[in-house]
Order: C-alpha cells, then structure tokens, then sequence
C-alpha cells in the first residue's frame, strides 16, 4: 500500500465493500426526490454524498460534513461537484435558517462525543417534513469475524473497547432521536454479506483501527505500535483464512438502521 495515507487507504480499500453497500441500502429506505438538499454528517470521504449526488444528478444540491480536513481533502478529489465542509457535529456549520430534505449519519453517531448535541443538530437541520437515517453498527458480539479479530488483538493489547460497535443496541440510539424531538422514530437492523477482494488490506486497516482504540496502543510510541500491529496481523492469519473464498474475504455484517421525520 506504500505510503499512502490513512484517509487514502480508508477510500481505496474500505468505501467500495464495506460502506458502499450501507449507504445504498439507505436510499432504499429514504427515497431521494428530485431537487431534494441532502446533508451527509460525518461523511468521511463522502460515499453517502457521493451516492446522493449520483442518484440525484444537476437535480439535487448535496452537502458532506466531516471533523476531519484530511478525509476531506480525498472527498474533494473524488467529488468536487459536492459542497465539503469541516465541521463539528455538535455545532454543524449551515448558514441561517440552512435547512435539508434528508440528512444521513452513517457509522459516525457511535464516536460522537456530544451524541444528544449532535441529535439536536441534526433536528435543527431538518427542514419540515423532512427525513433522518442513523446507521451504527450492531455489537461486535453479534459479529463473529470482527469479534475473532478483536479477541486475538486482546492477547497483545488486554481489552479493546471498540468504539466502532459501541452504539450496537438500537433502543438507545431511538430514545435519543425522539429526546431530540424527532418523531416517527424507528429502526431496523439490516444484515450484508460483505466481501473484499484483498482480505489482507483489510486485516491491516482494521488492526491499525484496534490498535488505535485500545488504551495499551495509545500510549505506545511508534515503532512499537507498528511492531504489534505486524504481530497481529500474523497472529490473524488463521481467522482471515477462515472466511476465505479462496479469492478473497467474506463475512456477515450488521448495522441498526434508524429512520425519523423531522
């Protein structure tokens, strides 16, 4: 993968097979209409926005999100059709009375450190009648192959508390959207057999995200986080081969979809 960066990897290896399929799984379920305004909350490099601007064409006027410039700065490389802005989503950055026909979070509530500000916001941003899709995944205790992973990175780092699960349970993820004043408020879980062509790009991003979250790579200096991250992946190997294919790496996903009107 030479020296790409984190950002550059994340659109390259993860968008295609793994966020992808999610996020039109989400169109799906919130039809886009011509003219519509959508806005995309932690939009990362931009799939969701990407996929809306796609379906919409000239038609519709697109918005993505995101705390991060770098990932931004991929987006607008990829898009640059889409109106990218930086920002927090406990204080989104919308001009006066800035208001969307449908807004999208996907896979960003769970590492929210406000989540009823960002809730708040999000309402703020919905115009009348309008319409909102939370997706987070399910716990990784429901998620064989991610729970694998994360159990043989245990035996080099002691416990992961992987934020990316963390909001596995949908009920709590409804009680905020209807404390938010959202109503409506439902969701579904929503389950892929996902695949990647190169399992071993995979395993490596996903090691460096665990060896990031866990409290033991934080406080490692740098060459020593790169060294268990290789012990990982070895140590990996076995349970990559057990999803295999023989062309690549397939296994089963889950996701809490909550959809609310505004």
């Amino acid at each position: 993968m030479g020296q790409a960066s984190f950002p550059e990897m994340y659109e390259r290896w993860l968008v295609g097979p793994l966020f992808r399929p999610w996020a039109e799984a989400t169109f799906e379920e919130v039809k886009l209409s011509p003219g519509h305004r959508i806005l995309d909350i932690a939009c990362g490099t931009g799939i969701v926005a990407r996929i809306a601007k796609e379906r919409l064409g000239a038609s519709g006027y697109v918005v993505g999100i995101d705390i991060n410039p770098d990932m931004l700065a991929v987006a607008r490389t990829v898009a640059p059709n889409i109106d990218w802005r930086v920002g927090n989503a406990g204080a989104l950055p919308l001009g006066d009375r800035e208001q969307f026909d449908v807004i999208v979070c996907q896979q960003g509530l769970q590492f929210f450190p406000d989540k009823p500000a960002a809730a708040v916001e999000m309402r703020r941003a919905l115009a009348p009648g309008g319409r909102l899709a939370v997706a987070t995944w399910r716990s990784d205790e429901e998620i064989p192959f991610f729970r694998e992973l994360r159990r043989v990175a245990e035996r080099h780092l002691g416990p992961i508390a992987d934020m990316r699960h963390s909001f596995g349970n949908a009920a709590p993820l409804e009680a905020l959207l209807r404390d938010a004043g959202f109503h409506d408020v439902r969701s579904r879980t929503i389950s892929r057999a996902i695949r990647f062509e190169d399992g071993a790009a995979f395993l490596r991003l996903n090691t460096m995200a665990l060896v990031g979250m866990s409290a033991a790579g934080k406080a490692m200096a740098e060459q020593e986080r790169k060294r268990v991250v290789e012990d990982i992946v070895n140590g990996s190997a076995a349970v990559l081969r057990s999803r295999s294919d023989g062309s690549g790496v397939v296994f089963e996903l889950s996701s809490n979809l909550a959809t609310a009107k505004g």
